[in-house]
């Protein structure tokens, strides 16, 4: 989220009643740190390490949750071009999840055929499936819906087949300004991952509408960026 989702502010808002904390999005290679420092440059919040620095980091942030939290999933979101960084992310010492970028829409990241532009790849089942062949962690992907030129359910299948253990989705629809409810309940239908549903989480009465979608769970940013939360998510 921006540069935001440090240990810090994680372990913060955990107490709202989360059970999965969700590290990065962080780079990890070359191209991918290069395209963050342009962000940088034109005012965004952005993870900045460099390469021999940023799998140290991680690993920190990650036993500086599990030491506040035993009890909680860590995940970390990362980006790269190729498969092998994320696997060693996969294997970092009690890292639970390691999620696959295939969302981010910044247009540096974009340019160099990851965060969304990655669902476009003809071996996107493959990247994936090395990574989950080769980690010891579980294995998500964050997906974005509705991106031009893709098929957002034939995508998700890819995924599931991949042997991805989650599947989290950010339902944006272009021009409109709530979650895709009716794409979330056709993906949720139609595969048997887990389904973490993204976007527009940020009442009661949207959490019960993406909880009505049938997902298995929810995932909340932008509504906890001020270290709050304006509604109980421990009623649904």
């Amino acid at each position: 989220m921006a540069g935001i989702t440090n240990a810090d502010f994680l372990n913060g808002v955990i107490p709202y009643g989360f059970n999965v904390a969700t590290l990065g999005g962080y780079s990890l290679d070359s191209p991918t740190i290069e395209a963050s420092k342009k962000i940088i440059q034109r005012g965004r919040k952005e993870f900045d390490f460099p390469l021999d620095m940023i799998f140290n980091h991680i690993a920190n942030e990650v036993d500086l949750i599990k030491k506040t939290h035993k009890n909680v999933k860590v995940s970390a979101n990362v980006r790269a071009i190729n498969p092998q960084p994320i696997i060693d992310v996969g294997n970092i010492s009690n890292l639970d999840i390691v999620e696959i970028n295939c969302h981010c829409r910044q247009n540096e990241i974009v340019s160099i055929g990851c965060g969304q532009e990655m669902l476009k790849r003809d071996d996107l089942q493959n990247f994936i499936s090395q990574i989950a062949d080769n980690v010891d962690s579980e294995v998500s992907v964050k997906m974005r819906a509705n991106v031009e030129g893709t098929d957002s359910l034939k995508i998700a299948h890819l995924i599931e087949d991949s042997g991805a253990d989650y599947l989290h989705i950010d339902a944006m629809k272009k021009g409109v300004f709530e979650a895709d409810w009716e794409l979330l309940r056709k993906i949720s239908d139609d595969v048997d991952i887990k389904v973490i549903g993204n976007n527009s989480v940020n009442s009661e009465s949207n959490v019960k509408k993406m909880i009505e979608t049938g997902v298995d769970g929810f995932s909340i940013a932008r509504s906890v960026i001020s270290g709050k939360l304006e509604f109980d998510i421990t009623n649904f």
